[in-house]
């Protein structure tokens, strides 16, 4: 007997951390101070802060996992993660500093971690953040052939001063809307259901409503609203900021709120992309729970004070988002969200 007879290729290992080193590597801030294969990651903020708060976050993507093994593509699931923790400290104001991923499988293919880690890496780059280490764990017994799981953390960084907390939200203010790129991550326990259990179809079946296949639409990337916020940060004119994951609209704008505030939300202020309707007659999904399972179409929100709404949708556009809506407004009283 020996450790690879046991299921655990050592050998395979080493070869994917050969692969991933460069992909790692390409993503390395001026902060990163050690290199991938150290027992920790080291980073140093360096001088330019004045009263720092790191913001970190964890998270998964969920069941699309298993579309991405249904396709046999493995290149966008590891964008999906780090745009889901970008966007998690972004509402607090912060940008991403460095990341980390967990990646676990019951036998480990070189090509198809090479994948996963390339779409970190791509993401990571776009985001500024450094991919600083991470964990390959083989697993035999706990996994099928061909599937893993994927979790990702990230660090990020704001001043003190600028810090988006929500507390300032009142009565009055205005709700603003980001649109989604499709599902992000959430919802795919109700959706692959409906689609592959009840209307029996496949990745590759073309769906006309959609203008695409079942594999394209569910496996679209998780979009990352950075580049768009980036230039509002600091600038002391958002209230609160809401990412839409699981749970949609319904739980988490709540999240951000205070004490005797709620929302309301103009369910008739955007049209529900094609995707979502789909499903909902597909599936004869409820309306509430289509809008607690998913997005709907926005992906985040932004409370803005009614005077500075103009200047927030500017800032906006000129950052390259043109479909910013006004979607609702906050309400004294009564907390919850209200669809009207």
């Amino acid at each position: 007997m020996d450790y690879k007879t046991s299921g655990v290729d050592i050998d395979a290992g080493n070869e994917t951390v050969r692969r991933i080193k460069g992909l790692a590597r390409a993503t390395f801030t001026p902060g990163v101070l050690s290199e991938i294969g150290s027992f920790g990651g080291l980073f140093s903020l360096g001088a330019s802060w004045r009263d720092p708060v790191l913001v970190s976050s964890a998270d998964g993507v969920g069941t699309k996992l298993r579309v991405a093994f249904m396709t046999g593509r493995h290149d966008t699931i590891g964008a999906d993660l780090v745009n889901h923790c970008v966007n998690d400290i972004l509402v607090q104001g912060a940008v991403p500093l460095f990341f980390l991923d967990y990646l676990a499988t019951g036998t480990l293919s070189p090509d198809i971690a090479e994948q996963i880690v390339g779409g970190l890496a791509r993401a990571c780059q776009a985001s500024g953040c450094a991919l600083i280490g991470g964990e390959t764990a083989e697993m035999p017994g706990f996994y099928a052939q061909g599937e893993y799981d994927l979790a990702g953390f990230i660090v990020g960084g704001v001043e003190r001063e600028h810090l988006i907390t929500g507390a300032a939200i009142a009565a009055g203010d205005v709700l603003i809307g980001l649109p989604s790129s499709g599902l992000h991550t959430n919802g795919y326990s109700l959706a692959r259901r409906i689609v592959f259990d009840v209307l029996k179809l496949s990745v590759d079946s073309h769906v006309p409503e959609l203008g695409e296949t079942v594999g394209e639409a569910l496996l679209r990337p998780h979009r990352s609203y950075l580049p768009v916020l980036r230039p509002l940060l600091g600038k002391r004119i958002l209230k609160g900021v809401a990412h839409i994951t699981g749970g949609g609209i319904t739980d988490n704008l709540p999240r951000i709120m205070p004490l005797g505030t709620g929302a309301r939300i103009d369910r008739h202020a955007w049209r529900t992309p094609p995707v979502f309707r789909w499903l909902g007659e597909a599936g004869s999904v409820p309306e509430p729970d289509l809008r607690r399972a998913f997005n709907m179409g926005i992906g985040l929100i932004l409370v803005v004070a009614e005077p500075h709404v103009a200047e927030v949708q500017r800032g906006l556009l000129e950052a390259g988002e043109a479909n910013s809506l006004v979607i609702g407004a906050v309400e004294g009283g009564t907390s919850g969200v209200r669809y009207a």
